[in-house]
């Protein structure tokens, strides 16, 4: 999926404009406010809901959303949940359309819920039948897809709620497509599984005694979930809300009904890979706090990718990325991900990380690192970007 999240990325970083159409756009908000640049949406979709996105017409969404805001549209389709998860926490879309752990994320970083288009759904955690209980999964072997995959949101939460976590497993096997977990439990290359409550009732008819159930979660909102920016004009936010609750449709979207239950949102976010909020060895700092720290000299180390140091970073930053492949988890592999810019830091100066906020375990890892290689000082800016702006030191 590197390529079609580069291709998402790439078509939104178009949208901009040009040096000279910005200065006359700007003359023209000064004389006529409100005024606002093209719009951009993101349909993001998990990849057993690829039939669903299939059935969205770009060209017809970015055409409605041109007639809405009287502005160019452009629209984009990914399956990378990674890549999403990160644009809602950077210079995001003006609008998601998207899974509820997406749209979750968004709303914690400058999104708007509009609604969804399904009622809640229900998720289990399905085990082999040797399996006693989900607290007797301890050491076991558990199939997932993508780490930001709603699948995998769930089944942290309904490990935790049994006291365990995922490092309390031996396996944990980040694949693609959630319904071949009920098929590796079958073939006993796996112990459990998440997958819908739907999919395991009509699996398990046709496959009697192999599983069962371990877990139940909360509800979840079905389908995809529509969030758009608070810092879009009010009367476009209210023509996009009418417009997804009438005529989506015509688009190939199922219509949107509104939703009030924000705390649902909620619940789904901090059932994800949301840090730790301690990190013994280091001290967890503020905003106020790094720019007291950068004052007396400390080093504030940013950890993010290159396009999103490019696009916004903090003043006096040191870009060191760290490239993360392992488990967004406490239990992690460090030797699956690559931070070979450490090297280039000085252990003896106070150094403090970040990264794009308590979602984002890029810095947390790095603190880590730090650590491990003997840094005098590691403090760990946990709200990271986020925060930062939010405090507009």
């Amino acid at each position: 999926m590197g390529r079609g999240a580069v291709s998402w990325a790439d078509t939104l970083v178009r949208r901009k404009l040009s040096m000279k159409s910005s200065i006359v756009l700007a003359l023209g908000c000064a004389l006529f406010a409100p005024c606002w640049a093209d719009i951009s949406a993101l349909v993001v979709t998990e990849p057993t809901a690829r039939k669903q996105a299939q059935m969205v017409s770009r060209s017809s969404l970015e055409a409605s959303l041109a007639t809405l805001s009287g502005q160019k549209a452009t629209v984009a389709t990914t399956e990378d949940l990674t890549d999403a998860m990160r644009a809602t926490r950077s210079a995001g879309p003006d609008v998601f359309i998207a899974p509820p752990q997406v749209v979750a994320s968004a709303l914690a970083h400058g999104y708007l819920l509009l609604g969804s288009t399904e009622g809640e759904d229900q998720y289990v955690l399905v085990g082999a039948a040797r399996v006693a209980s989900a607290a007797g999964m301890r050491q076991g072997r558990l199939y997932l897809p993508q780490q930001d995959s709603i699948f995998t949101y769930l089944a942290r939460g309904m490990l935790t709620a049994n006291g365990l976590s995922f490092k309390d497993l031996r396996q944990v096997e980040h694949a693609r497509y959630p319904q071949a977990g009920l098929t590796s439990i079958a073939l006993q290359q796996s112990d459990a599984t998440v997958t819908l409550r739907s999919d395991w009732e009509a699996w398990n008819q046709a496959n009697p005694g192999l599983a069962k159930v371990l877990a139940t979660s909360g509800p979840v909102p079905g389908g995809l979930s529509v969030a758009v920016k608070k810092d879009l004009p009010a009367d476009l936010r209210d023509k996009l809300g009418r417009w997804f609750a009438t005529s989506a449709p015509t688009c190939g979207l199922k219509t949107v009904a509104l939703r009030t239950d924000l705390a649902v949102y909620q619940r789904v976010a901090e059932l994800g890979a949301f840090t730790p909020t301690s990190l013994p060895g280091a001290a967890v700092v503020t905003a106020a706090d790094v720019k007291r720290l950068q004052a007396q000299g400390a080093v504030l180390v940013d950890t993010r990718n290159d396009k999103e140091f490019q696009h916004r970073h903090i003043p006096g930053a040191l870009h060191v990325p760290y490239v993360e492949k392992s488990l967004k988890d406490v239990a992690y592999e460090a030797r699956l991900d690559d931070f070979a810019g450490l090297a280039r830091l000085d252990k003896s100066a106070a150094t403090i990380f970040h990264c794009n906020g308590a979602e984002c375990w890029k810095s947390y890892k790095a603190s880590r690192a730090a650590l491990a290689a003997g840094f005098a000082k590691v403090y760990w800016f946990r709200g990271g970007m986020p925060e930062w702006e939010k405090t507009a030191l």
